[in-house]
């Protein structure tokens, strides 16, 4: 039998297990059975894993360029290379122990990347939400697809390797995942952000796939090598069509896209216009309004400033007549005090006539025996005179606790009311006083009977007018409880009318501060005006800017057609009739290769075409020259307001 690795040929195959390469990717050895019985075989597990791991990148990264296009799901390199990376993350995996079986699966490592690295959720959440995973290496190989889109495979897998704390949980101590081998292939995981990938994961049945590594595609012959460049060439024909033929669609599709926009801007010109004239008949409509505010505004004024005039002229007259009626009350009062003074002096000079009186009938005393009876009924009489005593006592505790309740002026009536109690009370100490000496008088009663008969008539004569003069008195106090009242009405009635001027007041200030509100309205009209013409002048700047603008979109479309013309003449260059670099002019070898420009269809080296730009051919970024990269990025930075 015989192997072709890397090129090198060997007979008796049978005692050649595996190839160690060099970090230059050349031969370093071969393993045989006798050197795996000296070393590891875990060792040796790890070491044939990293080897095919970079022999599946390498294969997929330079058949995805040569290819130039999305790899899909069924492109066998890519099938491999996740085989192989299903194998590298199964290595040294530990056995847990479950309710029912065994199980030894890769997803649980995988989940751990959520919690490290917060961006793996929406993977995580979406392989959860597949309708058609079942089992837990179904969700992992489901996983490792959408990273590899996501282009986010490298971090992803960095992150697991850094935490050797939670991953000694799912694997043993001398796993490719704990090892070196680990970050080899992570670094080497990195060159796979250069291809795109577009596979569909939901119509896979991921869960029964077979992992099962294909050697084949990496063992080469000399006729897959001629068939080899036969359908590069087809390809890159094929390619060259296709680049051709997309450029035409593009620029058709650019030059009536541009069309449409200055229809488009044309239409929106003559909006603008229409606006314009809508805001400037606005504008006027609020000047007109603005005025007329202004004039009622001075209407306002003008009437809130007479009525204020009224009403202070009203304060003022009723404040004289409050004045007027106060002066009348004071009178009143002073009447009053004077009538209290005249009954106090009619009061002293009864006193005085029942003093007379008293010492007369001292004189009588012993006169009075035979008239007993008529003493008796003089002492009824004088019960009486006692009762109707109280009762003035009590009229006068009613008048005092009346004149309690009103204003510092009626104090001094209080003061004159217990002068009369005062002097009440003398009378009682009076009669007292008679009731002693008509017990003397009792003595010389008998010898006074016949001058006593005389004094009787006398004293029932008098008895009669004190009478009448009580009964007055009596009337007075009723026609000062009269004047009390009036008083007491006349007094609510100003209250009432002071309520009323402090309601008018209230009325009145809150007119003011109408007023003060209306004046704000006025303000704010004002700095809306003001808005509106700056809004005025923005549109017709705005207006100006667009006709600039179309000027530039039309100059653009000029330009874009003379590229187009000058584009229709470009070709896509054969590898075989390039020897040297277009920029640099140095010479193709195994080192330096080629690399076709995808926007010019020359080729070029690594170093003269290591850019990328999207193009109209393909919305992701592909590889360009350094020439047609400063020309792209300079139209892009003159399309750019």
């Amino acid at each position: 039998m015989t192997f072709q690795v890397w090129g090198w040929r060997r007979e008796d195959a049978s005692q050649v297990l595996a190839w160690v390469p060099d970090a230059e990717g050349g031969r370093r050895g071969m393993l045989t059975r006798r050197s795996l019985a000296t070393k590891d075989p875990t060792a040796v597990e790890r070491a044939n894993l990293l080897n095919m791991a970079k022999l599946s990148i390498k294969g997929l990264i330079e058949s995805a360029l040569s290819f130039g296009r999305t790899l899909d799901s069924d492109y066998p390199p890519l099938q491999q290379f996740f085989v192989v990376m299903e194998h590298c993350l199964k290595h040294g995996l530990k056995v847990r122990k479950s309710f029912l079986s065994y199980n030894k699966t890769i997803w649980g490592p995988l989940e751990l990347v959520e919690k490290l690295y917060p961006e793996a959720e929406e993977i995580g959440a979406s392989v959860r939400d597949l309708p058609g995973l079942k089992t837990p290496l179904g969700r992992a190989r489901a996983w490792l697809r959408l990273a590899l889109m996501q282009k986010k495979m490298a971090d992803y897998l960095r992150c697991l390797i850094i935490q050797r704390d939670l991953l000694s949980e799912f694997y043993e101590y001398h796993a490719l995942m704990m090892e070196e081998e680990g970050a080899v292939i992570v670094g080497l995981l990195v060159g796979l952000n250069v291809i795109d990938a577009n596979l569909c994961v939901k119509g896979e049945d991921l869960d029964s796939q077979v992992g099962v590594i294909d050697f084949s595609m990496y063992l080469k012959n000399e006729e897959d090598i001629g068939n080899k460049e036969r359908n590069v060439q087809i390809a890159a024909i094929l390619d060259q069509k296709n680049y051709v033929e997309e450029l035409n669609r593009q620029l058709n599709s650019t030059v009536s896209s541009l069309h449409s926009r200055v229809d488009s801007l044309e239409k929106s010109n003559t909006k603008l216009i229409e606006e314009l004239a809508i805001a400037k008949n606005n504008i006027i409509k609020l000047q007109e309004e603005n005025h007329q505010l202004r004039n009622e505004n001075k209407l306002i004024l003008m009437k809130t400033q007479q009525h204020i005039e009224v009403t202070k002229v009203d304060v003022e007259t009723e404040l004289q007549t409050y004045k007027h009626s106060r002066q009348g009350l004071d009178e009143m009062y002073n009447e009053a005090r004077r009538q209290l003074r005249d009954e106090s002096q009619l009061r002293q000079d009864v006193e005085n006539e029942l003093a007379v009186q008293v010492s007369m009938k001292h004189e009588i005393e012993l006169a009075m025996k035979l008239l007993e009876k008529d003493i008796h009924e003089k002492q009824d009489t004088l019960i009486g005179l006692r009762q109707q005593l109280e009762e003035v006592k009590a009229i006068n505790i009613e008048m005092y606790q009346k004149l309690q309740g009103s204003e510092d002026g009626l104090k001094e009536k209080n003061e004159i009311i217990a002068r009369l109690e005062e002097k009440t009370n003398k009378i009682t100490a009076a009669m007292r006083q008679l009731e002693q000496r008509l017990q003397q008088a009792e003595k010389a009663q008998m010898e006074a009977e016949d001058e006593d008969e005389k004094y009787l008539q006398e004293c029932l004569s008098k008895s009669d007018s004190l009478q009448k003069q009580i009964s007055q008195k009596e009337k007075q106090l009723v026609q000062l409880e009269t004047d009390l009242k009036i008083e007491k009405e006349w007094r609510q009635t100003l209250q009432e009318d002071l309520q009323k001027e402090k309601d008018a007041l209230s009325h009145l200030r809150n007119e003011t501060q109408q007023i003060i509100s209306l004046k704000k309205e006025f303000l704010n009209l004002q700095d809306e005006n003001q808005q509106l013409k700056k809004i005025y002048h923005e549109q017709e700047q705005a207006l100006q800017e667009l006709g600039n603008k179309l000027s530039e979109s039309k100059l653009k479309i000029e330009d874009i057609k003379e590229a187009n013309k000058a584009l229709q003449g470009l070709v896509w260059l054969k590898d075989k009739e390039a020897t040297h670099c277009k920029l640099c002019e140095k010479e193709f070898s195994l080192s330096k290769r080629k690399h076709h420009c995808r926007n010019c269809g020359e080729i070029f080296c690594n170093a003269c075409s290591d850019n990328e730009l999207p193009l109209p051919s393909s919305p992701k970024p592909v590889r360009v020259c350094d020439s047609c990269h400063a020309l792209l990025i300079q139209r892009c930075s003159s399309n750019l307001p």
